[in-house]
């Protein structure tokens, strides 16, 4: 359908008014030609190729910001996972690989780089091992880049003994960044279900059945749906979802407008815009809000789950109506630290891991920057996260689990990492012990729904 210009008027108001923007333009490069034996060889391929190609990203993105008067938040980079690639290599190369990818980053001035990550749900190569391993140190030492792992999969089922090796890793990667209240957990979500083409950190890759370069876009638009709820007032349910899903049409519009323009100032495909409703700290930009706008008393009422989930189905049904290129997670995320209403409930006590877990079977991702206490135990850690991906692979949607056990700190304490990140209470985690179940390895076999050929 072509843009009106009225429509674009309507989208400048919202980002007035309303706090709409585009959360993230990331850049998705392959990796794949870039393996060589000498390890200092592929580290030059790496650096050149992610130059070549991202150099002016972050201006063109400027450009477009400045061109149509709509904020574009972030501009990252994605990148294939790199146990794919350098499968040869040992933990030690891989920590400077990420060295390289965090200069590249920093010299092409993005937010981000992802795709310090490995795809496991069945099994692992020597080089995932050696990759995973890697993890704690290479957040430790780099300030962009981030790092996903995919355990889970509804075609492959769970792999138990890569969940119990990321409960380790989280636990390491806490204490290696424990000056910082544990930061490198932030840059470090385990997936079920991991898409090829999301845009949003901290797992963003770019998939290996992705073009060479490409563009994808992540809207934002809490506060826009927010407004249009206020505005509709006490309506019937069915009323409200479809003023929430003509609202997620219109910022849809303007997300692939502004993909598709700076994709073509670059000269590459545009890949998927996604349409979830991502928060940030800043009031009027919160998830929780819209729940409460919607007429929960707070988020983790009785009520909350339900309301999620209309949402959630609302703003999926608008986007797919309003572009033919939605992809990545698209629907509504709810991280603690980086949404004030969430913040607020957490502190408050009503949200507990018992119900966020409730809601992600609904929503986008997962249980998502949730700060625990710092001893909080790897069995305890794998049993949440197998506890995600069993969703994931039940209802075949993406899960995940973004977990900060915070060094040294216990409920009540808080994590502040300022900025985007936001900052989150130390909430409770069950001292019920699940250690005979993790530890008995192996995989959980894949769902009935698996079988779909």
């Amino acid at each position: 359908m072509p843009y009106e210009f009225e429509e674009i008027l309507e989208t400048i108001k919202m980002t007035e008014v309303e706090h709409f923007d585009i959360r993230t333009v990331t850049m998705g490069i392959s990796l794949r030609d870039c393996y060589d034996r000498n390890i200092e060889v592929t580290k030059e391929k790496i650096y050149s190729k992610i130059i070549k190609h991202a150099k002016n990203h972050v201006k063109y993105a400027e450009q477009i910001e400045a061109q149509f008067g709509i904020k574009i938040a972030n501009k990252r980079i994605a990148v294939t996972p790199i146990s794919i690639p350098f499968d040869a290599f040992s933990s030690k190369d891989f920590i400077e690989i990420a060295k390289t990818l965090d200069k590249a980053a920093g010299d092409v001035g993005v937010d981000y780089l992802a795709g310090f990550s490995a795809l496991v749900q069945k099994g692992f190569t020597n080089g995932d091992l050696e990759m995973i391993n890697a993890i704690p140190y290479a957040l430790a030492e780099t300030k962009r880049i981030t790092s996903s792992v995919n355990v889970a999969s509804t075609k492959a089922g769970i792999n138990m003994e890569a969940v119990n090796l990321m409960a380790k890793v989280v636990k390491k990667t806490a204490e290696l960044t424990k000056e910082h209240d544990s930061i490198g957990c932030a840059k470090l979500v385990v997936f079920c279900n991991i898409p090829e083409d999301n845009p949003f950190v901290a797992g963003a890759f770019h998939g290996v059945s992705e073009p060479e370069v490409t563009i994808n876009m992540g809207i934002s638009g809490p506060g826009v749906v927010l407004d249009a709820i206020k505005n509709a007032g006490f309506t019937d349910l069915n009323t409200l979802a479809e003023i929430i899903k003509k609202t997620a049409f219109k910022i849809t519009r303007a997300g692939e407008l502004l993909g598709k323009k700076v994709a073509q100032m670059h000269g590459v495909p545009f890949g998927i815009v996604d349409i979830s409703l991502a928060p940030t700290p800043a009031e009027g930009d919160s998830i929780a809000d819209v729940l409460k706008a919607m007429g929960v008393e707070d988020v983790g009422a009785p009520g909350t789950t339900a309301a999620l989930a209309m949402l959630n189905d609302s703003v999926k049904k608008g986007g797919l109506m309003a572009s033919t290129s939605v992809g990545g997670m698209s629907g509504a995320f709810i991280p603690v630290s980086e949404d004030q209403g969430m913040i607020d409930a957490a502190k408050a006590g009503h949200l507990s891991i018992e119900k966020l877990e409730a809601m992600t079977s609904v929503c986008s991702v997962g249980l998502d920057m949730i700060a625990i206490p710092g001893d909080t135990s790897a069995e305890s850690i794998a049993g949440i996260i197998a506890d995600e991906c069993a969703i994931g692979i039940i209802n075949d949607k993406t899960t995940s689990a973004r977990l900060i056990p915070a060094y040294g700190k216990k409920v009540g304490d808080y994590v502040d990492y300022g900025g985007l990140l936001g900052k989150a209470p130390v909430i409770p985690v069950s001292t019920l012990n699940s250690k005979n179940f993790v530890s008995r390895g192996g995989r959980i076999p894949a769902p009935m729904r698996s079988l779909t050929n």
